[in-house]
């Protein structure tokens, strides 16, 4: 890895761990920022993935408390905490389930015709106007809410937020937004349906850079490890300090100056491809 290559990889690592989290999409923004870059072979599209993992583990170490807890509560001798422990990770799993199997069915065609800069720009488009949508609706529905915390959620609500995550297959459409507007959208508070969005982000993406790095093994070498250690140790100290910062956030915030940060940044993205002014196929 020289000199370039590292900074291209340290670049790649703080977008990754800076979008992962907020509903502007970090796949739609590693693809723009692997296109103007020119870090576009197979190898890079298994790097973007596998950095995944960086921002995952941020949640992982950020809630290490809570996830202990989780653990130690699934053979607790009290029943009341062994059922809500249960409870909790089958709500994960059952949120983690939709986006597994579309995504076991429809990656290699979603791919194939939706990982290049325009229709990603389109996605964020469309993404923003959902957030409006939702934003707008919830201020007019406040009683709407009828879950404030992740341990009164149902398996059914579970399920409900993970047909929303599923629709973050798009690239460009946002995996914390989807199923953070979708959780919104189906009951729970900003709060709760936040905190479920980063619960359901480790199984989700763990599974993600798992299969993506088995099923590409044989482009890998040895080599590769200084590479993927730096991007995964940039997305980790970034991602870190977003998810802590978005938790503060979502308190007292809506996700409007996102949906417009979405709409200019897709904007951008289109005008200058049609102009040829930014050469966004790498």
């Amino acid at each position: 890895m020289n000199a370039h290559s590292a900074i291209v990889v340290v670049i790649l690592g703080l977008v990754e761990g800076i979008t992962e989290f907020l509903p502007i999409s970090s796949t739609g923004h590693l693809i723009l920022a692997a296109s103007l870059l020119g870090w576009v072979s197979d190898k890079a599209k298994v790097f973007e993935i596998a950095i995944q993992s960086g921002a995952i583990l941020a949640v992982m170490w950020h809630y290490r408390m809570r996830i202990g807890e989780v653990l130690t509560g699934l053979t607790a001798a009290e029943p009341a905490r062994r059922n809500t422990a249960w409870r909790f990770a089958i709500n994960v799993l059952i949120g983690f389930i939709p986006a597994a199997i579309l995504g076991l069915l429809f990656a290699s065609a979603i791919k194939r015709w939706l990982f290049a800069p325009v229709p990603v720009a389109l996605a964020f488009i469309v993404g923003a106007l959902v957030i409006f949508w939702a934003e707008a609706w919830q201020k007019r529905s406040a009683q709407h809410v009828r879950i404030h915390h992740v341990d009164d959620m149902r398996a059914s609500d579970a399920l409900k937020v993970g047909i929303a995550q599923a629709f973050a297959l798009i690239p460009g459409t946002s995996r914390s937004g989807a199923s953070i507007i979708g959780g919104m959208l189906f009951g729970l508070s900003r709060a709760a349906a936040t905190e479920f969005s980063f619960f359901l982000a480790i199984p989700t993406l763990l599974a993600a850079t798992v299969y993506e790095l088995y099923k590409n093994r044989a482009l890998l070498s040895l080599s590769d490890v200084p590479t993927f250690g730096l991007g995964m140790a940039v997305a980790f100290v970034s991602a870190l300090m977003v998810v802590r910062w978005l938790l503060r956030y979502v308190g007292g915030h809506s996700f409007v100056p996102f949906a417009w940060y979405r709409v200019v940044f897709g904007a951008l993205v289109l005008v200058t491809a049609w102009g040829g002014w930014v050469n966004w196929s790498g």
